[in-house]
């Protein structure tokens, strides 16, 4: 008989070893405590009192240290890492991809919402889905998007919108229009339904008090799932959606007229891909609903990007002036001669736009703070341990304000960083700029985003000097911006503006 003595003795050897050397990591390497953490209460106390300026809290740790800290819960009940270092931040989202997940931090809190769609899912069903997506997003169908839906959309509701306002002398919350002009032009898109949210001549028809309730319904389960999301303690909302009570009874009605609201969608859907079965010539659109249902036989961000850029604009009128001078100059070279009109190539042009665009990102990403889970044991490149199930930050916000990646001016609003010296665009390093995230799981509607705003603010700016009734976001304001703490980056109160015309 063979005697394996030897090769088991052996193979006990190497096993001792890597365990070995994989305790020594663990314990060795740096751990990177937060300054404010409490042995036992964790960060609580210290989230609690800076609950206000989160993110500009986040920021003042994160530049006090090597620029990538470990977080801690209360009782030691979670653990992780937030980072604005940029090579950890490429480490998270491209080579390390598979072991940094959404995983069950994401899908707790959103399933209800976002079900197993795109944005809460990981692994065989991202992949499909983000393939299917990918159809929706390349140039022929960015230009329909902007000459089917975004011109008319300025032309026939946001210009006479605020028209109508500058008119009648109203003061207008230009948060609240961009959001309803944003939910519009996705509603088309991705659902092929137009709800008419903005609207100067919508008259109260049953199927306007439809589309109002699935927006109202809607923007509730945002704004519970952003509770969930940033809550200190998720028992207790747990707890609330267990017994169904208080603002989880409220969630889950929220859900139910959104979920009404898609099956009407679906179900004309299905009659359209059975009519266009019967009628293989017709020319049917194809929006992304019809392209996932066909599979199977963010609104938000743009509405909050565009509010923070018209703050700032406010605020540093050199900038508004040069943007103006770009816009002029293009509506007369124009076919048209109006801005509402510019095409998919007019609007690349605006190089001067699109750097004050990427800095108002810069400075307020939509998404401030973004999120994965460790699958396994990890050491980071910059050397930090990072544990199996421990969740793993990177603040896009944070980043933004860190001298070693933007220069001791990083705090300014400074359009001209993002041009060459003949004034043509440059796009920065999508590790060091991840506000449309980075890798794999880059949004796949960053071009998609920046002609929506590119268009709107050419069209209002060209049409209306715009007057922030709290003066804008001059450096002053900038150091403790009105923001609220939420998933997104919202304004607090609002942007109340009024507007003039141009002579």
């Amino acid at each position: 008989m063979l005697d394996l003595t030897p090769s088991l003795t052996l193979l006990s050897l190497l096993a001792l070893l890597s365990l070995l050397l994989l305790y020594f990591l663990s314990h060795t390497t740096k751990r990177n405590p937060c300054p404010e953490s409490h042995p036992i209460l964790g960060n609580l106390l210290s989230f609690l009192r800076n609950r206000h300026r989160f993110h500009d809290w986040v920021t003042h740790l994160l530049s006090t240290t090597t620029t990538t800290i470990q977080v801690n819960g209360l009782l030691g009940l979670s653990h992780g890492v937030c980072t604005a270092d940029p090579a950890v931040v490429d480490h998270l989202l491209r080579s390390n991809f598979a072991n940094y997940v959404k995983g069950s931090r994401f899908s707790s809190v959103l399933h209800e919402l976002l079900g197993l769609g795109i944005f809460n899912v990981d692994a065989h069903l991202w992949t499909a889905q983000r393939k299917i997506a990918s159809h929706e997003f390349n140039t022929k169908s960015l230009k329909q998007f902007v000459s089917d839906t975004v011109q008319s959309h300025l032309s026939h509701r946001l210009i006479p919108v605020l028209s109508e306002a500058c008119d009648d002398g109203l003061t207008v919350d230009l948060q609240e229009v961009f959001r309803r002009f944003a939910f519009d032009n996705v509603c088309n898109v991705a659902f092929g339904v137009d709800p008419g949210w903005l609207d100067t001549n919508r008259t109260k028809t049953a199927s306007n008090s439809v589309n109002a309730s699935f927006v109202q319904a809607f923007d509730y389960a945002v704004e519970l799932t952003s509770d969930r999301f940033m809550s200190p303690v998720p028992a207790v909302w747990k707890i609330k959606r267990i017994l169904n009570v208080g603002s989880e009874r409220k969630f889950k009605e929220a859900i139910a007229v959104i979920d009404d609201f898609a099956m009407n969608i679906i179900r004309s859907k299905e009659r359209e891909c059975d009519q266009i079965k019967e009628d293989k010539d017709q020319d049917h659109s194809q929006d992304l609903l019809s392209r996932f249902m066909s599979s199977t036989s963010s609104k938000d961000s743009t509405s909050t990007a565009l509010t923070w850029f018209f703050w700032l604009i406010a605020g540093h009128p050199q900038c508004e002036r040069l943007i103006y001078g770009e816009l002029a100059a293009a509506v007369k070279a124009s076919p048209t001669g109006l801005p509402t009109d510019f095409s998919y190539d007019e609007l690349k042009k605006l190089n001067y736009l699109h750097a004050a665009l990427s800095e108002s990102l810069r400075l307020f990403p939509p998404v401030p703070i973004n999120s994965r889970l460790a699958v396994a044991d990890d050491i980071l490149p910059d050397g930090t341990y990072v544990g199996k199930g421990w969740f793993a930050d990177y603040s896009a916000y944070a980043m933004a304000r860190m001298e070693k990646l933007w220069g001791p001016d990083c705090r300014e609003f400074k359009p001209e960083r993002w041009l060459n010296i003949d004034g043509v665009f440059q796009p920065s390093d999508q590790f060091k700029f991840p506000v449309f995230h980075s890798g794999p799981r880059m949004c796949l509607g960053k071009d998609m985003a920046y002609l929506q705003m590119k268009s709107i603010a050419a069209a209002v700016m060209y049409e209306f000097e715009i007057e922030v009734v709290d003066g804008g976001g001059d450096a002053r304001k900038m150091i403790e911006p009105p923001y609220t703490l939420s998933l997104l980056l919202k304004m607090r109160g609002g942007l109340p503006v009024r507007m003039k015309r141009r002579p």
